[in-house]
């Protein structure tokens, strides 16, 4: 009998390793791709917004706010309804809602419409994560952290273009020119359609991955210990995601008010430094795969924490080189983040994707509307000091069980 069960295990594990399709995969994480440039032109057009407007620092933030609220608010439901629901084609349904923001970002004429803007492109991302989240996992083929890498390095190199396109674009030739980049939203709307083709006839993957769940032998967790572990990995993002929100909402004033130079080539760091993210996201996954995700959780949040404490003090040269440290070590612990949290709660996918993706979006929000009205209270290099300590929340990875990735931690 015992024999039986491990052959069944066998079986089954080689199974779900030869269904990995990752031509889905690569489309997905190419439409996460056009999903985050569009999005990352928000922040990109906050020092042209800010003088077309005459906004505080406080008003930037309140975009901010908006958008990641209208973002994250939604995304656990979804998450949660479509556990029980799947809905292939809510992900062009989702882009359809940034296709319409967008239109009104680029006519935008008052403070009052930008933030209508920025809260349909948001409502849109809040329908979008959770479910191509979901459609990453269905075509892991039980890879899992590395299916998120590949999943999450599409939107983190988005996130790098946006601030590069609106450089060349945008800050060049003005607020109309936003209207150009519906022709990614059309493009990413083909993409998942198809795409959601695919998962509605493939839906039996996310029970089989369920129900393997149950073969791979995690440790038991009583519910209050599984429970605790959650709330430290939302702690966790809380930590990365409000460091976040004060580079991508506020670095370019950073550099303009500390080294004088111009917009554009603020934005061309900002870029260096979303691409140092993109750079570093697949490693995370992976390695949380072979060695165990809590040890990369640990690298992820805690090993950027020498590199933020300098950021404040360093040169111009030095701030870009410790950017890209920064950036690349903390782009590793989201996927090992979600996928861990997948695995303390098998069979809730896109809840817990949900859920993460959520919170993390919120806690940018709040963040960058917190750090806005500090730095109008203080200054934006006092904001950079102050957050320089966030990733020594990392010393919180410790109460995290070892389950997952690894054969020794799994």
């Amino acid at each position: 009998m015992k024999n039986g069960i491990t052959e069944e295990r066998a079986g089954l594990n080689k199974t779900i390793t030869e269904g990995t399709v990752f031509s889905i995969l690569l489309s997905i994480s190419f439409s996460h791709l056009l999903n985050d440039t569009i999005q990352s032109l928000i922040p990109s057009i906050y020092p042209l917004v800010k003088n077309n407007y005459h906004l505080t620092f406080s008003q930037v933030g309140l975009i901010t706010l908006t958008f990641q609220l209208a973002a994250s608010l939604l995304q656990p439901f979804v998450g949660f309804y479509t556990d029980r629901n799947p809905q292939p084609f809510s992900l062009a349904l989702g882009m359809s809602f940034t296709l319409i923001g967008l239109i009104v970002l680029s006519l935008a004429a008052s403070f009052g419409i930008l933030l209508l803007a920025v809260a349909l492109v948001g409502l849109g991302s809040s329908i979008f994560h959770p479910e191509a989240s979901k459609v990453a996992f269905m075509a892991s083929g039980g890879k899992k952290g590395l299916a998120q890498s590949i999943f999450q390095v599409g939107g983190n190199a988005g996130s790098a273009m946006g601030p590069l396109l609106a450089a060349l674009i945008i800050v060049p030739f003005g607020q109309a020119s936003i209207l150009w980049f519906s022709l990614l939203a059309l493009l990413a709307i083909a993409v998942l359609i198809t795409i959601g083709k695919w998962y509605s006839q493939n839906t039996h993957r996310i029970k089989v991955k369920s129900n393997a769940k149950h073969l791979t032998g995690h440790p038991k967790l009583s519910q209050a210990r599984i429970t605790a572990s959650i709330i430290i990995l939302l702690v966790l993002v809380f930590s990365k995601y409000f460091y976040l929100a004060c580079i991508s909402s506020y670095y370019t004033f950073f550099l303009i008010d500390k080294f004088h130079i111009s917009v554009q080539s603020s934005q061309l760091y900002l870029f260096v430094f979303l691409a140092s993210v993109a750079a570093g996201t697949l490693l995370g996954g992976p390695l949380g795969d072979k060695f165990g995700r809590k040890y990369v959780i640990w690298f992820s949040i805690l090993g950027a924490a020498p590199f933020t404490l300098m950021l404040p003090h360093a040169s111009l040269f030095f701030t870009a080189v410790l950017t890209v440290f920064i950036g690349f070590i903390l782009a590793s612990a989201f996927s090992a983040i979600l996928v861990y949290a997948q695995d303390l709660i098998p069979g809730k996918v896109g809840m817990i994707a949900g859920l993460f993706f959520g919170f993390a979006f919120g806690m940018g929000g709040v963040g960058s509307a917190l750090l806005g009205a500090l730095a109008d209270q203080t200054s934006i290099q006092y904001v950079f000091k102050v957050c320089a300590f966030l990733p020594l929340i990392g010393l919180l990875t410790a109460f995290l069980p070892n389950i997952g990735g690894s054969r020794k931690s799994g």
